[in-house]
């Protein structure tokens, strides 16, 4: 029987949450955590390819040959890469070119295949689509404390908005990949922590 719509919402969010359980999406992570603006197009971006992904492989399952299936995934993974960036390049041509070939590398993240391998293979459309999106939102929530730590730290900004003195300084390193790498090694360290204190409120 396919878990309720609730479940899966909490299983990618916490339980098994792709970023600090899974450790999926690690690349993304180190790439464009410095800037609250490029994180919110990209996880948005990840979440569309992730959910359309997930519906498709779903309703085509039955159709796709079982020794091909993981080439044909990957190309309607591209499909939809292709589309985010082509919005992307259309209506934010700044954001398009900030992000680089970070939007085109979505279709190299692990979370997108991984679900539509473990979930859409085996349920219907809807939920389908509801895992992929569910996983994007566990995926962008993470992403976006470490963002702004890193560009509150880093440029004295959210959003691109100064929030802090003039006097203050600016930490270098939070702009930089491993001030990423750190975060989210202690992001884990804590969330785990909870996960061990709290584990009999899951059952």
């Amino acid at each position: 029987m396919a878990d309720s719509p609730s479940k899966i919402l909490k299983e990618n969010i916490w339980y098994s949450n792709p970023v600090f359980i899974q450790i999926l999406g690690i690349c993304s992570t180190l790439a464009v955590t410095n800037n609250l603006i490029n994180t919110v197009i990209m996880t948005v971006g990840l979440m569309f390819v992730t959910g359309f992904t997930n519906v498709t492989v779903s309703l085509l399952k039955n159709l796709i040959p079982r020794k091909v299936r993981m080439i044909v995934q990957t190309l309607i993974i591209a499909f939809y890469v292709i589309i985010v960036d082509i919005l992307l390049r259309a209506y934010l041509p700044d954001v398009s070119k900030a992000l680089g070939p970070y939007v085109g590398l979505i279709i190299t993240n692990c979370i997108i295949m991984g679900r539509a391998e473990a979930f859409a293979q085996s349920n219907g459309p809807l939920l389908s689509f509801w895992d992929g999106i569910t996983s994007g939102l566990g995926y962008m929530w993470v992403l976006m404390i470490i963002a702004f730590v890193r560009e509150l730290l880093g440029f004295g900004t959210l959003f691109g908005m100064s929030v802090l003195p003039e006097g203050f300084t600016h930490w270098t390193i939070m702009v930089m990949a491993p001030s990423a790498f750190f975060l989210l090694g202690t992001f884990i360290w804590i969330s785990k922590t909870i996960m061990l204190k709290n584990e009999g409120g899951r059952k």
